[in-house]
């Protein structure tokens, strides 16, 4: 199978495009510089989101395209310009994604497009699946919902891939949230009661070939493991596996204040479940977060 990629450099991206390889998948990332890449064996490297630029021209019969591209929610503080830039990444690379499969002769069989489980909103106390429809109340509702319905103009099977915590041995949120562990300063972060659906990286690469294979995928699709936790579980699950305390609390006002809007990644949170996946029968590698964490602290 050919499968294309954009964001395929990134944390998600990189696990991808090496599950997809080791499956002997030819796998192709759209990047905005390849010259400035190292190539990996087997990859493809086009580039676009340039005037002028053609990515379709080499991309005639893939099979798949998957899109991950857009600035790093957490990679600045929440400033009204931070938020149109976290927005605009978006919106201009997935209406690209648009074009070029309007531009392609033959249609790829499906498009998996990156979102995330905050189209749901904050609550504490209500379950979410995929077939609850919400009307967005907070910045990531509103950015989540703005980007999903850009991608559903694909014209074709589009999985809408609304991803929990993603846990990963090396970037993303988990290394920030072991390291005060592995400094013996770990401890509960606001009043812990705030739901935590995570998900293992292995896992997002798993479950996105499990929608790649079965027509039947499509739509939301949440990309969390079956058992949330609080983050006082969380918390106390990654001191047992360092054999570290966990006493240190960090209150909520200081994380306001140090992160401002931006603090709900941390303070808030959702009680989701994969319902879709669940149904169709994929088969979690890590449903439990203590066989999760001890895979990456291993690492």
């Amino acid at each position: 199978m050919k499968i294309a990629i954009a964001g395929g450099q990134g944390f998600i991206g990189s696990s991808m495009c090496k599950g997809f390889l080791e499956q002997q998948h030819e796998v192709y990332i759209l990047s905005r510089q390849p010259e400035r890449i190292t190539p990996m064996p087997g990859v493809t490297y086009i580039r676009w989101m340039h005037e002028g630029d053609r990515p379709e021209e080499q991309l005639e019969g893939i099979d798949t395209i998957v899109n991950l591209a857009g600035q790093s929610l957490s990679s600045g503080r929440w400033t009204a310009k931070r938020k149109k830039t976290l927005l605009e990444s978006r919106l201009s690379t997935t209406k690209e994604i648009v074009r070029i499969i309007g531009a392609l002769k033959r249609k790829p069989s499906v498009l998996i497009n990156a979102s995330a489980i905050g189209y749901y909103g904050i609550s504490r106390d209500r379950q979410f699946t995929e077939q609850d429809i919400i009307e967005p109340t907070d910045f990531l509702s509103h950015i989540v919902n703005e980007w999903e319905q850009e991608a559903m103009k694909s014209g074709i099977r589009t999985v809408l891939m609304r991803l929990g915590v993603v846990l990963g041995a090396g970037e993303g949120a988990f290394p920030k949230m072991l390291l005060p562990y592995r400094l013996f300063v770990g401890g509960r972060l606001g009043s812990g009661q705030q739901p935590l659906s995570w998900i293992h990286i292995d896992d997002v690469v798993g479950a996105a070939l499990h929608c790649i294979n079965h027509s039947t995928m499509q739509g939301a699709v949440n990309f969390t493991a079956p058992q949330p936790v609080t983050m006082e579980q969380f918390g106390r699950t990654l001191a047992e596996q360092l054999h570290r305390p966990h006493y240190f609390p960090v209150p909520g006002g200081l994380m306001k204040l140090m992160l401002g809007e931006m603090s709900m990644l941390l303070l808030e949170g959702q009680h989701v479940i994969p319902e879709k996946l669940l149904g169709e029968h994929y088969s979690f590698q890590y449903a439990d977060l203590s066989r999760a964490i001890q895979s990456l602290v291993s690492k």
